[in-house]
């Protein structure tokens, strides 16, 4: 009876495991970037804009109050897609589409 004690496998560690298993894994890092979109572009646009989606080919969806915004942000999607990129690791967001909110 020498039954060999094995520690508990760590929740975080057994989900990992569980969505690379499933093919998951890519989807869940690129939607990472819908709960970091305040600290990448900041309170004033996070203010504004609300992001919705990431597609498998690398589309951030993302909604906006008003006309006036989208046109602006639209100016600055260069610079955005470089902030939102800078994280290693992670399949880069190849564009924006900006949507206007309802």
């Amino acid at each position: 009876m020498s039954e060999k004690k094995t520690r508990p496998t760590p929740i975080a560690e057994a989900l990992r495991s569980f969505l690379r298993e499933k093919g998951l894994d890519s989807r869940v890092e690129r939607a990472q970037v819908l709960v970091e979109w305040a600290s990448l572009v900041g309170p004033q646009i996070a203010s504004v804009t609300s992001p919705r989606q990431v597609t498998e080919d690398g589309t951030l969806f993302v909604g906006v109050k008003n006309h006036g915004w989208m046109n602006e942000l639209t100016m600055m999607e260069r610079p955005l897609l470089a902030k939102i990129n800078a994280v290693a690791g992670r399949d880069p967001i190849k564009k924006i589409r900006w949507e206007l909110q309802r």
